[in-house]
């Protein structure tokens, strides 16, 4: 089940299962242009020297064809990975000859791709808020929507009129994104960091030492609240917030296969209706939060109303906002506590 790749043909075997059906492509190097494509396992004939623009388009055309999403940024970054270049460095140097070892690692990556694994699992490494965070199946990978979390705790906390350190408090921290995020952008803050996962937290631990803030944050495991004091006097944090597990169950297994079969369940099983958590988290948030602290939830599409009337209904927080994100979907919910 090799691809055997020659200067104007390579042969793939195609099928599923066991893959004995033969299909035998044409492939312009030039253009990276072929018609036919396979579906198993691919392999770079040895014998034959290609550029990194030839290697380029052919695994463009190969990650289209397996219906990968974005193959052309997808082939750019697995092969610069395999050379250890960036994007950049990569458009620098197309006409320079991909050594065998290269190939090698690129036809692992590619493999990887194909199966459905992310790529920023396969890169390990995912950006938010315009910082690296390492990223692997220990936790969630941070999505782009969720930097609207972050933005709407720095207002929050700008406008703040404390006299002290601000004290953050995030619900399950995963990667520890958001919890960087904040640290980062505020020298001036102390947060804590839950999370049920244990891997996560280490995760999230070497991600705040390679950002420099790991003084700023305390990572604690437990499940939600679990792992936290109840203040006998005097709430202690001025802003709780987080991004909660939100899928409904049965809708997991309708999800893209780069989400069900690679991220964490934990981080994505909201229950039956997708609002366990914030049913556990509403009530008791206000027991951690002082006067005038803010409550700050991520939700999902169709939940920022629901989620709104189980704020109210709690009765010590002020009318909740929903905060709609690029797309105009309602995607943070945030209240103030009375």
């Amino acid at each position: 089940m090799k691809h055997q790749i020659t200067s104007a043909k390579f042969q793939m075997n195609s099928g599923h299962g066991n893959c004995k059906q033969n299909v035998f492509g044409h492939l312009n190097l030039k253009t990276g242009t072929y018609l036919g494509f396979g579906i198993c396992d691919l392999e770079f004939d040895t014998g034959l020297e290609m550029t990194i623009l030839e290697v380029l388009n052919w695994s463009t055309h190969y990650l289209e064809g397996h219906r990968v999403e974005n193959p052309r940024l997808n082939a750019e970054l697995l092969l610069a990975r395999s050379l250890n270049l960036n994007r950049e460095r990569l458009y620098m140097r197309l006409h320079d000859q991909v050594e065998e070892r290269d190939k090698e690692v690129l036809e692992k990556l590619i493999q990887r791709r194909i199966s459905g694994e992310p790529l920023q699992y396969i890169l390990e490494h995912q950006e938010f808020w315009s910082l690296d965070f390492r990223v692997d199946p220990r936790a969630l990978i941070p999505r782009p929507e969720t930097e609207l979390l972050v933005e709407q705790s720095l207002l929050i906390l700008a406008e703040s009129s404390l006299s002290r350190i601000p004290s953050v408090l995030e619900i399950g921290t995963g990667s520890g994104a958001i919890a960087i995020a904040l640290a980062k952008e505020l020298r001036n803050i102390f947060v804590v960091a839950t999370d049920i996962s244990m891997e996560a937290l280490v995760l999230a631990r070497e991600n705040a030492k390679s950002a420099g803030i790991q003084h700023q944050i305390r990572f604690v495991k437990g499940d939600l609240f679990g792992p936290l004091r109840l203040p006998k006097a005097g709430a202690p944090f001025d802003l709780i917030l987080s991004n909660p597990p939100y899928i409904t169950r049965s809708r997991i297994r309708t999800l893209a296969r780069e989400v069900k079969d690679y991220e964490p369940r934990v981080a994505l099983d909201g229950g039956e209706d997708g609002l366990a958590f914030y049913r556990r988290i509403i009530p008791e948030a206000r027991l951690y939060l002082g006067e005038g602290g803010w409550l700050l939830l991520e939700v999902a599409l169709g939940q920022s109303g629901v989620v709104s009337e189980m704020i109210e209904e709690e009765g010590h927080f002020r009318e909740p906002e929903s905060i709609p994100d690029l797309s105009g979907i309602g995607r943070v919910v945030k209240a103030q506590r009375k």
